[in-house]
């Protein structure tokens, strides 16, 4: 699974650079259809499959989701995920067009700005989420944009791409914008993307991850959990952070309850669920 999980990275961009935007749109449209399935599917069989029972103490909302949840999870990723691959064909001829900062050859900045690369990217798609999240529940806004995603209450893996078509473009908008802003290997952004799609899924897991301390560290400051989204689709307000706990913090749009919801799930008994 790590090699085709490695095959398809490399595969992101390089491959598809001389195609044409037809091509391209269905090349990357099967490479991250295979991917998608590939991250959501190993954490829906581990979590929701072979080890239900076991990680059940985890399970951020103690219930699970019916499967008509997960088949209208499957289906929107679907339709998000063919828009994405459109607004990537696009990225991709507006680089063989010299209008982004893509660049071919490894060495032309060095490693050091390799793996910078990959973090400014992260960065700057951590502050494109929030303010357009937060823009989204907006009530004018809301039903047009986002309700969509927000009918997984109890989300699962599959509802990580779950958008309507109209935020699906806005989200799909981190590809041009990012290769725009930085400077980008291929290779970096394709790794860019792999973390991007396994966070994603890890916060819509349904199940807490991190460990009971990290809360009380500076991780705990710093990062989103998949409680902190969890309980934003249970909410429906506040906690609009992906990755970073920042914004939500400066902007004091986390939950009041968050750490304590936190303390909570990850203090459960084991043993009381296996019974």
């Amino acid at each position: 699974m790590a090699a085709l999980a490695s095959f398809l990275i490399m595969m992101e961009i390089s491959r598809f650079v001389d195609m044409s935007v037809s091509v391209s749109i269905v090349a990357l449209s099967v490479v991250n259809g295979l991917r998608y399935v590939l991250f959501c599917g190993l954490v829906w069989l581990a979590a929701y499959v072979f080890f239900r029972r076991r990680w059940l103490h985890r399970k951020i909302l103690q219930v699970f989701p019916p499967a008509s949840d997960v088949r209208r999870e499957i289906k929107h990723s679907a339709v998000s995920l063919l828009i994405f691959s459109v607004i990537a064909a696009l990225t991709l001829e507006a680089a063989r067009r010299g209008w982004t900062q893509l660049y071919k050859q490894p060495d032309e900045r060095g490693m050091v700005w390799f793996w910078a690369s990959i973090v400014c990217t992260i960065l700057i798609h951590d502050t494109w989420f929030y303010w357009t999240h937060r823009l989204m529940h907006h009530p004018r806004l809301f039903r047009l944009t986002h309700l969509t995603h927000h009918r997984s209450v109890n989300p699962t893996p599959w509802a990580a791409f779950a958008f309507s078509p109209l935020e699906a473009v806005v989200q799909g908008c981190i590809f041009p914008l990012a290769v725009m802003l930085v400077p980008m290997h291929p290779y970096a952004f394709g790794l860019f993307m792999s973390w991007q799609l396994a966070f994603n899924v890890m916060g819509h897991s349904g199940f807490e991850v991190f460990p009971r301390w990290m809360m009380k560290s500076w991780l705990g400051q710093v990062l989103s959990t998949p409680t902190h989204h969890v309980m934003h689709h249970e909410k429906m307000r506040g906690n609009y952070g992906l990755y970073f706990n920042m914004w939500d913090r400066l902007m004091k749009t986390n939950h009041q309850d968050y750490e304590a919801r936190f303390t909570e799930v990850v203090s459960r008994s084991q043993q009381k669920n296996m019974n």
